[in-house]
C-alpha cells in the first residue's frame, strides 16, 4: 500500500491532469484531464485523488478493522459477504475524513463553484497497482446532482465505501488482488443539464465501417439513452467531407430531466433532436478525439445552452471487420434503431425472449423455460439455467469462454463480450439474440430473421458414413447423454477443466487438506458419465490445461497460483505435471478407476501444451511410475498446439505416442504473434493464413506417414469448407468440432471424400 504521508497531493484540478496520472485520478479522472487539456469542451472539475483514499484509510485505523472484517471470509457464501461488506462499509461511513482532506475539497469545490453552489456528479474512479481500472468498472458508485461542500465530502467518502461492495470485494477476492492495492479517486465535474443528450461513435458500430461517424440523440439527460430505456434519434456523418448520410427520427414521448420524467408535447414528439449545424460540429469533435487517442472513440456527450459538451469517451471494443453480411442478413428486417448491444458471435441461431439478469449463481432458480440468460460472465454453476435459457449474453469473455463453448454444445445462440448488457438491458424487456453476427436487438425479431436467413438443418447426415470420423468437443457432464445420441464418432476432445471448474475447488488444495480421493471420487463421477453415453466410441481426455489465471479464479487458487504476466505461454500444461505431479497422479488414477475398475475402455488420454520431446520422455515416465502405460487398448494422444510440435513431429513420434491432435486455437495464435480475443489485433487471427496451412499440412501428413492417427479440434474445419477439404486431403483421420455444427461438418467431409474420390 502506497505510504500515505509521501507527498500528499489530495485534489487536483482538471487542468493539472492527464492520461499518464492514472494511479493518481484513476481511469475517469485522468481521461477527463486529457481531454480537458487537449481543449474538448469537457465540464470543468476537479479530483480527489487516490493519495486522499489511502491517507484517509491509515490514518483512521480502518485499515487493520477491515483486515479483520475479511480475514478468512469465504467469498462464496453470499449472506457472510454481504454481512462483512455491510459492517465495512458502515465503519467507513462512520469515521471523520480529515480536515486537511476536508479543506482541499472545500476550496476545489468553491474555486469550480463561484459565488453560488453549483451542482456537480461525484463519480467513482478505481486505481491500482498494475491492474487494468477497466477490471472493476461498474463495481464503485456515482452520485449526481450534489450541492454544497459539505454533500460533496459526503458523496466523496461514499465513493469510497462502495470499494467494499460485495460484488467489489468478491470480484478482488476470485482474482487473487489485493484489497489495499486497489484505490479509489473520485472526479468531481460540473453537473450539465443537458437539453439534448446522446451517444457518437467514431464508427458506424453496426457495420464496423470506419468512414462513418454515427451520432444518436434524444430529448433530456442521457442516462436513458445509456441504459436503453429510451431510443433515439440516429444520424450518420460522412468522415469525407462531414456529410450526413443518414437520418432515423424516432418519435420520443418522455425525457429526463433534474426535475424527474416528465411528458414531451406532441408538437416536439416527432422532430429531429439535434439541429444539423449541432450534427456536424459534433462529428468536428468526435474525429478530434479519435484522432487525439488514435482509434475509434465512443463517446458521452450533451446540448446545453447551445453548447456541446463531452462528458465521457473510451475506445470502441468491438471493432472487426467490416460487416457487409449485416445489410442483407438483418437490416432489411430490423432497423438501425432497435440494433441496442453487440458483441463477439459465440454460438449460431436466433432467439428471442424475455430478459432475466443474473449477477450471482445463487439466483439461477429465476431462470425459466424460455428466458434469455444476461450475466457477466457463466461458470460451471450457470449450467442448469442455461439449459432452460433460449439464448446466451454476456458482458465479458471470447469466443473460447465458458459460456460461447457451452451455449454451442446446448446448440442455443449466445453473444458473448458485449461489455454493458447487464447495465444496458432491462429485466422483462423482449429482446433478440442474433448469434451469427454478435447483435442484440429490442423486440421480437427471430421468426421474421429466420424467414431472411433460415437455420439449415443437417441432421439428414447424423447417419452418414464417413472414413474420416467427425468427433465433438466436450466438457459440461450434463450435456453428455444428449449429445451421445447424435450419431458422432466420439469425444475428440473431453475438457479436464470444465469437470474440474465444477468441482469448485483448487486440486492442491484438497492434496493440502489430504482429500484425494475426494477429488478423484467427484472425477470419476463426471468422467463415468462421458464414457457410458459414448460407449463402444473413443473419450479422448485432455489432460487439466488450466493456465495460472484461470487457476487463481478457483476456490483456494490465489494460495497456490503465482500471478504471470503471459499466463499463455507460462506455467501450464505438462510442465505443470513436471514440476507438480501430485495434480496429475489424481487425474490418473481417476482414468485408472474407470478404465480398470469400471471396465470403460473407451477411455483415452491425450497431453497438452507439450513443448519439447524431453517433456514427453519425462511425462511418460510418470505415468509408468503412476501404473498408466500404452498398452492394450489405451492409446496415448499428443496435442499439436505448440510450432515446435510441428517442426519436431517425428521426434515427438519417435519417443511413442498413438495419435495427434492439432489444437488449432492455440497453434494459429502462436504462429502469428496475435492474441485473438485482443480486438486491437483480432482481425489478423485466420486459420487459413499460409503460414498456418503450412503447420497443418505438415503435421497431418508426418502423421500419416508415420502411420498414426490424426485429429484437428476447433471451429475452423466448420466455419471454413475449403479447409476441411484440405484436411481431409491431406488424410486427416478425424475431425472434432463443437456439437452444434457436427452434422454439417458431416456434410462437408462427405461431399469432400466423395469429390476426392470421383478425381481420384
Amino acid at each position: 500500500m502506497p505510504n500515505p504521508t509521501a507527498g500528499k497531493v489530495f485534489t487536483l484540478p482538471f487542468s493539472q491532469i492527464s492520461k499518464n496520472d492514472i494511479a493518481m485520478a484513476g481511469g475517469k479522472g485522468a481521461n477527463l484531464g486529457e481531454m480537458y487539456n487537449a481543449k474538448i469542451p469537457v465540464p470543468n472539475g476537479f479530483v480527489v485523488t487516490s493519495k486522499a483514499y489511502y491517507h484517509f484509510i491509515e490514518t483512521s485505523g480502518l485499515k487493520e478493522k477491515i483486515l479483520l472484517e475479511l480475514k478468512n471470509l469465504d467469498v462464496e457464501n453470499s449472506k457472510k459477504l454481504q454481512t462483512a461488506s455491510d459492517n465495512i462499509i458502515k465503519l467507513i461511513l462512520k469515521e471523520q475524513i480529515a480536515q486537511e482532506v476536508q479543506d482541499e475539497i472545500k476550496n476545489m469545490y468553491h474555486g469550480l463553484s463561484g459565488t453560488t453552489d453549483k451542482q456537480v456528479a461525484v463519480r467513482s474512479s478505481a486505481t491500482a497497482e498494475d491492474l487494468p481500472e477497466a477490471s472493476f468498472a461498474g463495481q464503485q458508485e456515482t452520485y449526481l446532482n450534489i450541492s454544497g461542500w459539505r454533500e460533496v465530502v459526503k458523496s466523496t467518502k461514499m465513493c469510497w465505501a462502495s470499494l467494499f461492495g460485495a460484488r467489489a470485494i468478491y470480484y478482488r477476492a476470485r482474482q487473487g488482488f489485493d484489497h489495499f492495492k486497489v484505490g479509489i479517486a473520485v472526479p468531481i465535474q460540473l453537473m450539465i443539464q443537458s437539453e439534448i443528450s446522446g451517444i457518437m461513435f467514431t464508427i458506424n458500430p453496426l457495420t464496423n465501417n470506419k468512414d462513418q461517424i454515427s451520432i444518436e440523440a434524444a430529448y433530456g439527460l442521457g442516462q436513458p439513452v445509456v441504459s436503453g430505456e429510451l431510443t433515439p434519434d440516429q444520424y450518420f456523418v460522412s468522415k469525407n467531407g462531414y456529410k450526413i448520410e443518414e437520418k432515423f427520427i424516432i418519435p420520443q414521448t418522455w425525457q429526463l430531466t433534474q426535475k424527474g420524467r416528465i411528458t414531451i408535447s406532441k408538437h416536439y414528439q416527432k422532430k429531429q433532436k439535434l439541429d444539423d449545424k449541432y450534427i456536424i460540429k459534433l462529428a468536428h469533435i468526435g474525429m478530434q478525439l479519435e484522432n487525439h487517442y488514435g482509434r475509434p472513440q465512443d463517446i458521452e456527450w450533451g446540448l446545453y445552452n447551445k453548447k456541446l459538451y463531452i462528458v465521457q469517451t473510451r475506445p470502441v471494443t468491438t471493432i472487426g471487420k467490416k460487416k457487409e453480411t449485416v445489410k442483407v442478413d438483418v437490416t432489411s428486417k430490423v432497423p438501425a434503431k432497435d440494433v441496442v448491444l453487440e458483441g463477439s458471435a459465440a454460438s449460431p441461431g436466433y432467439a428471442s425472449g424475455k430478459v432475466k439478469i443474473i449477477h450471482d449463481v445463487k439466483d439461477i432458480d429465476k431462470i425459466k423455460q424460455g428466458h434469455i440468460l444476461v450475466t457477466e460472465m457463466t461458470n460451471p454453476d450457470f449450467v442448469p439455467a442455461m439449459r432452460k435459457a433460449s439464448a446466451i449474453v454476456t458482458d465479458e469473455g471470447g469466443v473460447t469462454s465458458h459460456a460461447a463453448i457451452v451455449s454451442r454444445e446446448l446448440g442455443i445462440p449466445a453473444v458473448v463480450g458485449t461489455k454493458h448488457a447487464t447495465s444496458m438491458l432491462k429485466d422483462g424487456e423482449i429482446i433478440t439474440v442474433n448469434g451469427y453476427n454478435g447483435q442484440i436487438y429490442t423486440g421480437d425479431y427471430a421468426e421474421s430473421l429466420r424467414k431472411i436467413k433460415p437455420e439449415e438443418d443437417y441432421s439428414e447426415y447424423k447417419n452418414a458414413k464417413t472414413a474420416t470420423k467427425v468427433y465433438v468437443n466436450l466438457g459440461e457432464p450434463e450435456l453428455a447423454q444428449k449429445i451421445g445420441q447424435m450419431g458422432v464418432d466420439g469425444i475428440g476432445l473431453l475438457r479436464a477443466e470444465f469437470m474440474i471448474a465444477g468441482i469448485g475447488k483448487h486440486p492442491r488444495k484438497f492434496i493440502q487438506e489430504k482429500k484425494q480421493k475426494v477429488f478423484i471420487d467427484k472425477l470419476v463421477e463426471s468422467l463415468k458419465i462421458f464414457v457410458e453415453s459414448f460407449e463402444g466410441r473413443p473419450v479422448i481426455y485432455r489432460a487439466t490445461d488450466f493456465k495460472t489465471n484461470e487457476y487463481r479464479s478457483l476456490k483456494g487458487g490465489a494460495e497456490f497460483e503465482d500471478e504471470e504476466n503471459n499466463p499463455m505461454i507460462g506455467f501450464r500444461g505438462v510442465s505443470r505435471y513436471l514440476v507438480d505431479d501430485e495434480v496429475f497422479k489424481m487425474e490418473v488414477e481417476a482414468i485408472k478407476i474407470i478404465r480398470n475398475k469400471l471396465g470403460y475402455k473407451n477411455l483415452h488420454l491425450m497431453l497438452p501444451f507439450v513443448r519439447t520431446t524431453k517433456e514427453l520422455i519425462d511425462v511418460k515416465k510418470l505415468l509408468t511410475t503412476f501404473g498408466l502405460t500404452r498398452k492394450g487398448s489405451f492409446e496415448l494422444y499428443l496435442m499439436v498446439e505448440i510450432p515446435s510440435a510441428v517442426i519436431l513431429l517425428d521426434d515427438f513420434i519417435d519417443v511413442g505416442i498413438d495419435g495427434i491432435s492439432i489444437g488449432s486455437n492455440d497453434l494459429t495464435m502462436l504462429i502469428l504473434g496475435v492474441d485473438r480475443d485482443n480486438e486491437k489485433v483480432a482481425g489478423i487471427y485466420d486459420e487459413r493464413n499460409p503460414a498456418v496451412l503450412w503447420a497443418l499440412e505438415k503435421a497431418i501428413t508426418t502423421a500419416k506417414r508415420r502411420n498414426i492417427k490424426a485429429s484437428i479440434c476447433g471451429q475452423a474445419p466448420s466455419r471454413f469448407p475449403e479447409l476441411t477439404r484440405s484436411l481431409v486431403k491431406w488424410g486427416v483421420t478425424s475431425v472434432s468440432v463443437s456439437p452444434d455444427v457436427a452434422y454439417l461438418t458431416r456434410k462437408i467431409i462427405s461431399e469432400s471424400e466423395y469429390e476426392i474420390a470421383r478425381k481420384s
